[in-house]
């Protein structure tokens, strides 16, 4: 019996744990776009937080990138840890609530929301930001 419930122990363990998922799908149409926001445009270095102001033109790329456009200038990037399940598709929307502070930070979990049915279908963690800035600008 002791031996059965190790054995059991061991496969809830192991059904829980995930190995490295498939890399996200990105379409042709999202592809162009993702670089038709960062051409002419060069990383800076990563920021942990995004304020607020800078977070009103979201373009999501596929489950697991999201993109920030602040004017034709500078496009901040952001890539979510472990993906977003079900962000890529047209009828869900990503939903945040900040605490303590209005910015998005590394760390600031969103919840993936089904937009006909209003009900939430996943969540996400936030990843670093990454600037791409056009050259000649200050960062």
């Amino acid at each position: 019996m002791r031996v059965i419930s190790v054995l059991m122990a061991g496969a809830v363990l192991a059904s829980c744990s995930t190995g490295p998922g498939p890399a996200p799908t990105r379409t042709a149409e999202k592809q162009r776009e993702y670089q038709a926001l960062l051409m002419g445009k060069v990383p800076l270095a990563p920021i942990s937080c995004l304020p607020h102001y800078r977070s009103g033109d979201m373009r999501r790329i596929d489950e697991e990138t999201i993109l920030f456009r602040d004017g034709s200038r500078r496009v901040y990037v952001a890539h979510m840890q472990g993906g977003c399940s079900g962000l890529d598709r047209s009828s869900t929307a990503l939903v945040t609530r900040q605490f303590g502070s209005a910015d998005l930070c590394r760390g600031d979990i969103a919840q993936v929301v089904d937009t006909l049915n209003r009900f939430p279908v996943g969540s996400c963690v936030f990843g670093d930001f990454v600037p791409y800035v056009t050259p000649g600008t200050r960062g």
